[in-house]
């Protein structure tokens, strides 16, 4: 099998059919997602060892594929001749591998092309502050990250940075100037190039995923120390994400990071991408901002009361996912069933719809 020829007409298929990823591996038929249901391609046949191990020779540079058969597993970007990009990551199952390949648009859209409420302008309009766009994996959070920097970068001199594990969406720089790390490539890891970047006369900084304690404090540092830090977490909801913050360091040091965090964070976005009856996704979203009322909290250690203020506060701007989903249904955007299954508290939904 020529390879080559048969990744290109794996990823055309993607394109043409409007697929957001791509699954190979060995003893199944390719596989797409569209919409976020999976899609087999039935008349394509199943892939082999040689097969996967074939394509896996195509999507990996010479140093990536001795890597990935020692560590068993890699994250890694790819190109294809058409110029559309992927993330993609490697890993083995059973002792064979497959490949996951989500397609990154070519196009950076809009806060309103992805309905996205307007509200999130002001954390780009920001000079400072602590970001975070949360959710589980799949659920467009570097999408809207991404949305974020281009307005600034479309409307802002500053100097931005972004250093991700692989870099993904890739910026034209137009007012500002643009720096993008990947680890590994460019930088040894997160907390490397973040420490480098108080050398670099940095305004903005986008790190792909706060992993670890290290990242998260640096993180948090550099929104203190007059830096506007946009990151994601695997998290479901703001309350979860800043419990997870301070929970990630050790017990002596947590009072600190409370305290740290009361005085930098700016918000908190949580998303979920649900398949729309008309066809295709529309998001749910939290948000919580950071007023005077939620930094008492936090360093109160009263992080359980945060649902609450964000319930009572649309008047501020914060959104209630509840809300946003009861929203929704009425629109005839979403079925009940799928904003229940959407919901953090389906009891509290289910009297609202």
């Amino acid at each position: 099998m020529d390879y080559k020829k048969e990744l290109s007409d794996l990823i055309e298929s993607v394109i043409k059919e409007g697929a957001s990823d791509l699954h190979l591996s060995e003893g199944r038929h390719p596989t797409i997602r569209v919409s976020g249901f999976l899609i087999p391609f039935v008349k394509r046949p199943v892939l082999t060892k040689k097969d996967t191990e074939g394509l896996v020779g195509e999507l990996l540079s010479k140093e990536n594929k001795e890597r990935f058969y020692i560590t068993r597993e890699i994250d890694f970007s790819y190109t294809h001749e058409s110029g559309n990009r992927f993330r993609g990551n490697g890993f083995f199952q059973q002792g064979t591998v497959s490949i996951e390949l989500r397609l990154i648009p070519r196009k950076i859209q809009t806060l309103q092309e992805l309905n996205l409420p307007t509200i999130l302008e002001s954390f780009a309009q920001r000079q400072q502050g602590f970001f975070l766009v949360v959710g589980p994996v799949g659920q467009g959070k570097s999408t809207t990250l991404a949305s974020l920097v281009e307005m600034i970068n479309s409307t802002r001199a500053e100097h931005i940075l972004t250093v991700e594990d692989p870099v993904e969406y890739l910026y034209e720089p137009k007012k500002s100037i643009i720096d993008q790390r990947e680890v590994r490539i460019d930088t040894a890891d997160f907390h490397t190039a973040l420490i480098s970047m108080f050398r670099q006369d940095i305004d903005v900084v986008l790190i792909g995923e706060m992993r670890g304690i290290e990242t998260m404090s640096v993180a948090v540092t550099a929104a203190e120390t007059g830096h506007l830090v946009f990151s994601t977490l695997h998290t479901n909801n703001a309350a979860q994400t800043i419990n997870r913050i301070i929970d990630s360091f050790p017990s002596g040091q947590q009072d600190q990071i409370r305290v740290q965090l009361a005085g930098s964070l700016a918000g908190v976005f949580s998303q979920r991408l649900i398949p729309r009856i008309s066809g295709g996704l529309i998001p749910a979203y939290e948000l919580l901002i950071n007023n005077n009322a939620v930094a008492n909290l936090i360093r109160e250690k009263r992080i359980h009361e945060i649902n609450t203020v964000i319930e009572t506060s649309s008047g501020e701007g914060m959104i209630d996912m509840n809300r946003c989903l009861s929203e929704l249904v009425r629109a005839g955007e979403i079925t009940p069933e799928s904003a229940m299954a959407n919901s953090f508290n389906p009891k509290v939904l289910e009297k609202m719809i």
